[in-house]
């Protein structure tokens, strides 16, 4: 455990400094949460959804924290499950499918459910079930005005899941979800704002720090009231993403056994139409 003092005397603690998902604390009680595979997009593995839900549980378990700000290292936010994983497992991609959608759910059910409000900030691609599944699992979500957006999860002959089947369409409304998940238009910020997928839209240069600037501005408000509108707010929803995730995950594992499953992976990596058959 370090402590580091940045240009603005900010304290910050470092509790994760190492690994594909890293965690400070600002003394001001921002929790940021920082995916750390810029390689890869910040594409998401058994390991970077692992390293993420503990993560998120020693955030949950830390009394000091009064806000979450996430937000990915490199170009992208996140692109999603990471293809060229998904493809090496073969025939046994169904079973790490169902591992990976698992530790995906508790993520997702974690920020939903934090007391502290989580504020999601998007730079480049935020797609797939891990993009996209944060985005719509987050509080609020900023995003720098070059951002992408896309479902993704058709062009390899799979679903939306990390309760993205409710969350989008709450968010943006059920014809427009369908067109998003069914047509997987690149969806671009000012876009995304109309919609309400997002919540504002900011200068790329100053996405760090407009996005640190909200934190800062949710943990200096009352604590108590904050999480029990937060809590409010996600039970109205109705039918919950939590709900609904069981169901995502059975049929994502489920169609990651059939051959387009694995042709759909292909050519995304193969930078190529894919060709699907049914089986």
């Amino acid at each position: 455990m370090t402590v580091d003092k940045r240009s603005d005397d900010t304290a910050i603690e470092v509790l994760v400094g190492k690994g594909p998902v890293r965690l400070e604390l600002h003394a001001d009680g921002v929790a940021h949460v920082r995916l750390n595979r810029p390689e890869a997009s910040n594409g998401l593995d058994m390991e970077v959804l692992k390293a993420l839900h503990e993560v998120l549980m020693q955030v949950h378990g830390d009394g000091r924290v009064r806000v979450v700000l996430i937000t990915g290292e490199g170009k992208n936010f996140c692109a999603g499950g990471d293809v060229h994983t998904f493809l090496s497992k073969g025939e046994a991609l169904p079973d790490y499918i169902r591992m990976a959608t698992s530790y995906l759910q508790l993520v997702v059910s974690l920020l939903m459910r934090l007391n502290a409000p989580v504020i999601c900030a998007v730079q480049g691609f935020a797609a797939g079930g891990g993009g996209m599944g944060l985005v719509c699992s987050s509080d609020v979500v900023v995003a720098g005005e070059s951002s992408r957006f896309m479902a993704g999860a058709i062009r390899v002959a799979m679903v939306p899941d990390a309760g993205v089947t409710v969350t989008l369409t709450h968010l943006v409304g059920f014809r427009k979800a369908m067109d998003i998940v069914l047509f997987n238009p690149v969806i671009e910020a000012a876009e995304a704002l109309r919609i309400g997928l997002i919540s504002r839209v900011v200068p790329d240069a100053s996405l760090a720090d407009d996005a640190l600037s909200l934190a800062r501005q949710l943990a200096s408000g009352p604590p108590a009231a904050l999480a029990a509108t937060k809590r409010l707010l996600w039970n109205g929803l109705g039918l919950s993403a939590e709900a609904a995730m069981p169901e995502e995950n059975r049929t994502q594992a489920q169609l990651a056994g059939m051959k387009d499953a694995l042709e759909g992976l292909a050519a995304v990596i193969e930078k190529r139409a894919p060709h699907f058959t049914g089986q």
